[in-house]
């Protein structure tokens, strides 16, 4: 039989998430709550000011671009106090966003534009040599790239620009099926190479808003407490745990436009942060880095870390240090994202689990087979709830593949539960890398690999760096017969030749080794397994593979 949260359970929003987050009877906080910080500027935003530009600016859309139902907005951007009333806005005009990564290449954005249909996109001035092209490539017209932030860009509207230029005309708001109607289009890479589009609706967030405020429970508060934001808000981890959870809660969020650990110390200690939502890279910095040693963090009550796995040696080792504790969480992109978390009071009793599974959802362990298990036995979690995708976007048969029947979604990550719900990830089906909570698909790094004149075959595997405290991508290739470069050089060569092509997280921090031939079944699939168990050897013994596999 399925598990079941062992929360009580919360009513799903039946409303759109602008009227979810404006309309709300029971808004415990006054309009004049700051709701977000620049970390630059210290620009604020009121709760008012959410409100009055986003409505402003889904106008506008309508009014100017007459915006239809569905329509999709593109952001690429480093994190900005303007991104919320932006996307609310589209979301108001019954748009969908689609938000990008900002280190993404011209072909990457491109096609992330072309698939998810586009009809405009936002960005920054530093920005536009790629956003041209990319909006070139799929026939965004130069009149639909609009620029966020403080600066500007001559020849281009701001945001700020698209208003109706009349007040004859009583605009409404459509009306909007939350059960069906997309809000979000969050990219998220496949093993085949090319990312796919997470359809989110209305319900999905709205739910899993309402989920993540049931696990972090009375502990936080939109009176005592305040939040540092810099996971990239393009990041399903960033766009619900920062945006929308704190534009329904009215906590003030301190936004940070990227990551920078001076930076990240400076702003706790200037604004009295009491919470930050975190990746394992800054809990090993503030373990490790003299840095965080400069700054008064007592402010601080909890942080907690999600996108890739946290080990006991870190959490014990911040404490020991800050005396700052340090909670984890669980979720995926196809969840919305959040599925467990760990509560407040247990977060030193359980170290190494994700922590109890949220309301409103039932999951199952399964075997290869798909067979399920007993609680309490090891496999692959299932789970299902409000905040379950509704599917990729163009691609059924990958969501056939993902969601069962009834509704549940295979997350392919391993993992099991103790007798009191606690839920341990151990390992992953799928063969992704985590980078950092980026995603990195081996198939795609090896296509274009094999793109280099000098590589013959090529595997690409994940590897631990205890430095990063990551996954990092590592290349396995047979260089072509003849080569006569020495391998110092065409490492480099190679490493060049993939960084000009990908987004910076997929970068072959893992390095290259050489092989005669690459490991692989009869059917030609390449057996990461044997690589991997190779990497390890290496590790423990500090010499790398030279021979055939």
């Amino acid at each position: 039989m399925p598990a079941h949260s062992q929360y009580p359970p919360i009513p799903v929003p039946k409303e759109d998430l602008y009227r979810f987050i404006f309309d709300r009877k029971d808004r415990p906080f006054p309009d004049s709550q700051v709701i977000f910080v620049d970390g630059n500027t210290n620009r604020e935003m009121t709760f008012a000011d959410l409100r009055d530009q986003s409505k402003a600016f889904g106008i506008g859309l309508k009014s100017i671009w007459e915006w239809k139902k569905g329509d999709v907005l593109a952001v690429f951007s480093t994190n900005q106090i303007d991104t919320p009333p932006l996307m609310l806005g589209a979301l108001w005009a019954s748009g969908t966003v689609t938000p990008a990564n900002p280190n993404y290449t011209v072909d990457e954005l491109t096609f992330q534009l072309k698939d998810s249909r586009a009809k405009a996109i936002a960005t920054l001035p530093e920005l536009l040599p790629i956003v041209t092209k990319a909006a070139a490539n799929v026939g965004i017209p130069t009149d639909r790239i609009l620029i966020l932030g403080d600066q500007r860009a001559a020849g281009f509207k701001h945001w700020r620009e698209i208003i109706d230029p009349s007040t004859a005309v009583k605009w409404r708001q459509g009306k909007i099926d939350a059960n069906k109607d997309l809000a979000f289009l969050v990219y998220s890479s496949g093993t085949t190479g090319h990312p796919k589009g997470v359809m989110l609706c209305h319900r999905n967030i709205g739910s899993n808003v309402l989920q993540l405020l049931a696990g972090e429970g009375p502990n936080l508060t939109w009176e005592k407490d305040t939040i540092i934001a810099f996971l990239p808000f393009f990041h399903i981890y960033g766009l619900t745990c920062l945006i929308l959870q704190n534009c329904y809660s009215g906590k003030k969020t301190v936004v940070m436009d990227r990551f920078d650990l001076d930076k990240f110390c400076s702003l706790i200690q200037q604004h009295k942060i009491t919470m930050g939502y975190i990746v394992p890279p800054v809990v090993l910095a503030l373990a490790k880095s003299p840095v965080a040693t400069k700054y008064d963090l007592t402010s601080l009550r909890m942080l907690n870390s999600g996108a890739a796995p946290l080990t006991r040696e870190l959490v014990d080792a911040v404490w020991d240090r800050l005396k700052v504790p340090v909670k984890q969480g669980y979720g995926l992109s196809e969840t919305s994202p959040v599925t467990h978390t760990q509560q407040w009071h247990l977060w030193q009793s359980t170290i190494g689990s994700v922590g109890h599974m949220l309301p409103n959802m039932s999951c199952k362990y399964c075997d290869e087979e798909g067979n399920e298990l007993p609680i309490g036995e090891t496999g692959e979690l299932w789970l299902k709830g409000p905040n379950v995708m509704l599917g990729y976007l163009n691609n059924p048969t990958a969501t056939a593949n993902a969601i069962t029947p009834d509704g549940y979604f295979k997350t392919g990550d391993v993992g099991h539960e103790d007798k009191h719900g606690n839920v341990f990830i151990t390992d992953r089906v799928k063969e992704l890398i985590k980078y950092k909570g980026f995603q990195v698909p081996p198939a795609e790094l090896e296509g274009k690999l094999m793109g280099h004149e000098k590589v013959d075959d090529v595997a690409v595997i994940g590897v631990y760096d205890e430095a990063l405290a990551s996954e990092v991508p590592r290349a396995y290739i047979v260089p072509k017969a003849g080569t006569n470069s020495d391998e110092k050089a065409l490492a480099e060569e190679i490493s060049q030749y993939l960084s000009e092509r990908v987004a910076h997280h997929k970068r072959l921090r893992g390095g290259i080794r050489f092989v005669e031939a690459i490991p692989k079944s009869v059917s030609g699939k390449i057996l990461r397994r044997i690589l991997k168990e190779h990497a390890k050897a290496e590790a423990a013994t500090g010499t790398p593979i030279k021979a055939k596999l």
